[in-house]
């Protein structure tokens, strides 16, 4: 590695000498390392060649995901959640004990492992609330559904500093990973008032495909609202907002 010096700076490659640009400086090496040729083809890389379908294919799997409950990510989510979920996917490819390595798939993996997963890690439904809840997927019925008995909203629920309103929101997700489609259903209680006075039960259902071979996902969240001259915004852009895959139902 070395310093470039002199009034023009490089960035790019000149005769195998790569330039680039970096917080210490402009700097200048050799150009190095395996060409894409030969991990392509030499036997040597197979197993390289291998992990970097399986993490090709849990990163689309993530993003089909992803996409499915945008509008709901677009209020609760952190800068590493990509990078988490491919992880993650990852880990359900690889628990696949059907296809050899380098063709593992989520469908034949265990799907199940994405149970618990928090789309905001500065934020998780865990530690926001407490309220019981259960989340159940009737399969035949294409029902996926989120049933909350009555609760004190300020006992059960750590609301950030300002908050005066909050909001429970559900999904229903049916995803075709091989084909990249999906169908949702978003469903939420109202605004509700983040105050002493206990709540009426609440049940969410969300509707997907009746008899559905796909995975099925229920994904519940919380969003938190601050009342000011009597209209609604979203507290601190959406910073303290819950959302967590509750319940999942492989193929």
């Amino acid at each position: 590695m070395a310093q470039q010096k002199g009034i023009i700076k490089l960035d790019g490659t000149i005769s195998g000498i790569t330039f680039y640009k970096t917080r210490d400086g402009y700097l200048a090496r050799e150009k190095g390392g395996v060409t894409a040729e030969k991990i392509a083809n030499d036997p040597a890389f197979q197993r390289t060649r291998e992990n970097g379908a399986e993490f090709g294919r849990a990163g689309k799997a993530g993003k089909v995901l992803r996409t499915s409950i945008r509008p709901l990510l677009q209020n609760a989510s952190d800068s590493k959640t990509v990078g988490r979920l491919t992880q993650r996917m990852v880990k359900v490819i690889q628990a696949d004990a059907t296809n050899p390595r380098g063709e593992r798939n989520v469908i034949d993996g265990e799907a199940e492992l994405l149970q618990g997963f928090e789309f905001n890690i500065n934020a998780k439904l865990g530690t926001t609330l407490y309220a019981p809840f259960t989340a159940a997927i009737d399969r035949v019925a294409g029902t996926l559904t989120v049933d909350i008995p009555s609760y004190v909203p300020i006992n059960m629920i750590v609301a950030p500093g300002g908050t005066t309103h909050y909001k429970i929101i559900s999904a229903g997700v049916e995803v075709d990973f091989e084909n990249e489609t999906y169908v949702v259903d978003e469903q939420s209680s109202a605004v509700l008032p983040w105050d002493a006075t206990a709540t009426t039960a609440l049940s969410l259902a969300n509707t997907v495909t009746a008899a559905s071979t796909h995975p099925l996902f229920v994904v519940l969240g919380i969003e938190f609202y601050q009342e000011v001259n009597g209209q609604m915004y979203s507290l601190k852009n959406g910073a303290f907002n819950a959302l967590q895959m509750v319940k999942v139902s492989g193929a």
